[in-house]
């Protein structure tokens, strides 16, 4: 059988990095210029312009590579005339493994032990065995799923289209969020940034949590009401927030959320480099393989859905 054409991939924006360039090429894929491309892999979530340049120039492309799960940067040049795929599910693995870090170390008060000076009283609750809820249902979802078994969770998942689950007691749809908060000692976000998504926690949800329940976002920073968050914390409407993420982003040097002691911050290094890139290679490598055989991309993007 002959092996198919090599998929005519342009990339930007320079430098591109050259561990994607091996991948494109390892994936049986050729570097072209844009006149000449039939598909993009594009690296920059900053520059949405850059990237609606690229396709001008490329009147012959059909799909689109991006490189994170999050696309919600790209909105005004989402063109359902094109396929998109993007980092949906690479990074799920190891942003899991931070949410239930996050998550840990604020029900065992690991942060406050870590920054004693002296002995101090015993604290902590119990993950094991409690009730969790996770908001969203995609693939940092089922990896943390698989990372809970052990400690025997009752698992709840709050999406937007309710299905079967493995390993999940209860799967409610978007609508029903409030009923899902109360009784939950840890509420993970992992979900994609839509409009109906932004600020989806405020003040109400806040009030609908245990006092004793922790609150991690691995998503994006603006599914919280900043301030309703401050307020909550201050108060001990809510136990603490372990936040990968933030609004604004990066969070300013005074900000009052670095002061509370009921806060963990880490600085959206769920996938440092070190971890993203073979990552991302892999999945650039697998699609460019798969266009040229005209085989299912994966990560595709729901263009009209905006995830």
């Amino acid at each position: 059988m002959a092996s198919p054409d090599p998929t005519r991939v342009a990339t930007g924006p320079d430098p591109f990095p050259d561990f994607l360039t091996e991948a494109i090429v390892d994936g049986g894929g050729q570097i072209v210029p844009p006149a000449d491309c039939e598909a993009i892999v594009w690296t920059d979530v900053e520059d949405p312009n850059g990237l609606g340049e690229l396709i001008a120039a490329a009147p012959e492309c059909r799909w689109i590579q991006l490189p994170w799960a999050g696309i919600e940067t790209f909105t005004e040049v989402l063109d359902d005339r094109l396929v998109w795929t993007c980092g949906k599910g690479v990074y799920a693995e190891p942003v899991a493994e931070l949410a239930l870090a996050l998550g840990l170390a604020g029900l065992r008060s690991v942060h406050t032990y870590a920054s004693a000076t002296s002995w101090g009283e015993k604290r902590g609750r119990n993950l094991l065995g409690a009730r969790v809820t996770i908001v969203g249902g995609g693939g940092i979802a089922e990896a943390l799923i698989r990372l809970l078994q052990p400690f025997r969770c009752h698992i709840t998942v709050v999406r937007s289209t309710v299905h079967h689950m493995e390993g999940v007691d209860a799967v409610v749809e978007s609508t029903r969020l409030a009923d899902a908060l109360p009784g939950a000692v840890l509420v993970v976000l992992a979900l994609a940034l839509t409009p109906e998504t932004d600020g989806l926690i405020g003040v109400g949800e806040l009030a609908l949590m245990e006092p004793h329940a922790w609150l991690v976002n691995v998503a994006r920073g603006r599914h919280i009401v900043t301030d309703h968050l401050v307020a909550a914390l201050e108060g001990g409407v809510i136990g603490g927030a372990g936040l990968e993420v933030t609004e604004p982003e990066p969070l300013p040097d005074g900000h009052p959320l670095w002061t509370l002691d009921n806060c963990i911050i880490t600085p959206h290094t769920g996938t440092p480099p070190s971890m993203a890139a073979p990552l991302l290679a892999e999945r650039v490598r697998e699609n460019v393989r798969r266009f040229a055989a005209g085989q299912e991309l994966l990560g595709l993007v729901d263009v009209r859905s905006g995830y």
